[in-house]
């Protein structure tokens, strides 16, 4: 497919969007909990894949790539504006049932007791919270592990970090997490 688009072939071009919009904007946007600005940075993303795919290696896989350059437009997002993210239980700009499915992390299961589900749902929403507490770069390498299910590797690729850097990261992450979310626990 990157090969048509790097002929000209608009089609292939637009294939590739159609397939990696979604996972972008779901990255972008849990980094930075606003739909409007995820959705201006997703298209960012993809002007600028559009104007480096000569570039992109074969080697590597396509969606590190992209993602690669997605982390990339949100994180110069955050530090250009210092953005926290907050969010109750989902975006409340998300229009479409499958868009409130792509925003909002969930922890509970189909065979949940209502009173189970709330509470997992209240948690979700704290921890929401508590992500928008931590550095960027901590946060970036946890949403892709626990929420787009990457590999540290691939993690590694999209970030431009050594492996070690991204576990440091997850490790560091995780740590602050907890400190931001203490008051939680039960004594």
């Amino acid at each position: 497919m990157v090969e048509l688009a790097l002929r000209g072939r608009e089609s292939a071009y637009r294939e590739l969007i159609d397939r990696y919009q979604r996972p972008v904007f779901a990255l972008i946007y849990r980094m930075v909990r606003d739909r409007e600005l995820a959705e201006d940075l997703a298209q960012d993303t993809f002007v600028k894949v559009l104007n480096a795919l000569d570039r992109y290696k074969p080697e590597y896989k396509f969606s590190s790539w992209i993602f690669k350059i997605a982390n990339n437009t949100a994180l110069d997002e955050i530090r250009r504006k210092r953005l926290k993210t907050i969010s109750l239980q989902g975006s409340p700009n998300a229009v479409t049932p499958d868009q409130q499915a792509a925003t909002t992390p969930s922890i509970a299961s189909d065979d949940q007791a209502p009173d189970e589900f709330v509470e997992a749902r209240e948690l979700s929403a704290e921890i929401e919270v508590a992500l928008g507490e931590i550095r960027a770069e901590y946060r970036s390498a946890i949403v892709m592990y626990h929420m787009e299910g990457l590999a540290y590797e691939e993690i590694a690729q999209v970030m431009d970090v050594p492996l070690g850097t991204v576990k440091t990261y997850i490790h560091r992450g995780r740590k602050e997490l907890r400190d931001v979310l203490d008051h939680l626990r039960v004594a």
